[in-house]
């Protein structure tokens, strides 16, 4: 039994040890390139979808509309009965507006500094997560969905158009806002990883903060009418698919480090065997 346990550690260690020895002997210019694809490629898949949805922006509000009177049809709370509520305070909404647009980029850019200063040997294991999580939600936003700013008609108010605070309308830093990708939240799927990966990593209380922000965002993203419930629903469905996803891919990666170095194989590999 002991050497068994002997013989599971070791490959572990021998595994850790091949990962260190990829991660420090990648030329650096090879080891930036590779960090920087992965953001550019889905840079460029956000702005694909950002123009697929403007040529179908007819059929973006029919499903804003569709998915606002299902919701009412399950009972769900009305998102237009909680912006009424904060409608009388209008620094509050500006607040919120502020909120929306920059903390979920700045949350999620701090949490991978974080991990990759502090806690390298999840990075790789985060960023996959992230990039498989970004990748579904815009793949998704390829079917248009109108945020429920759009729709007027059923009590809603684009506050941060009223407050001259409205990132959508024109480019910024030369990109174009996708106006036409509520289904799923961007923003609830990232605030949710965010809380997630704080948790799992450590135990300090600093982790709460994550939590924090997950609710925080969830009451701006309705406040502001940028996403519907749903829109959050299928965000924190993305999230557990990748996070499943990703476990999947640790684990057979595991299985087949273990594989290649159990005593087997390496005695059957030795001279004189075989």
């Amino acid at each position: 039994m002991r050497s068994i346990v002997a013989s599971d550690q070791a490959s572990i260690l021998r595994g850790a040890d091949m990962t260190a020895r990829r991660w420090v002997g990648q030329p650096p210019g090879i080891a930036v390139l590779r960090q920087v694809a992965v953001p550019l490629a889905l840079l460029v898949l956000w702005q694909l979808a950002g123009h697929q949805s403007m040529a179908s922006v007819e059929r973006a509000l029919e499903r804003a509309a569709w998915i606002h009177h299902t919701e009412a049809d399950f009972g769900l709370p009305d998102e237009a009965a909680w912006q009424r509520m904060a409608l009388p305070h209008p620094r509050l909404l500006m607040a919120a507006n502020s909120y929306y647009a920059v903390m979920h980029v700045a949350t999620m850019v701090g949490l991978l500094l974080w991990v990759y200063f502090r806690h390298r040997e999840h990075y790789r294991r985060v960023r996959g997560t992230v990039t498989l999580v970004t990748a579904a939600c815009l793949l998704m936003q390829f079917i248009p969905v109108a945020p429920p700013r759009i729709l007027r008609q059923d009590g809603f108010v684009d506050v941060a158009r009223e407050h001259g605070q409205s990132i959508f309308g024109r480019p910024v830093a030369g990109l174009v806002v996708n106006e036409f990708a509520a289904m799923p939240s961007m923003h609830v799927a990232w605030c949710v990883l965010v809380a997630a990966v704080a948790a799992r990593i450590t135990r300090s209380g600093w982790r709460w903060l994550g939590v924090i922000h997950a609710a925080v965002t969830l009451v701006v993203v309705v406040v502001t009418a940028n996403h519907f419930w749903a829109d959050c629903v299928m965000a924190v469905a993305v999230v557990l698919m990748g996070y499943t996803a990703q476990v999947g891919v640790v684990a057979a990666r595991r299985r087949r480090g273990r594989a290649a170095a159990s005593p087997d194989r390496v005695t059957a590999m030795e001279p004189g065997n075989g």
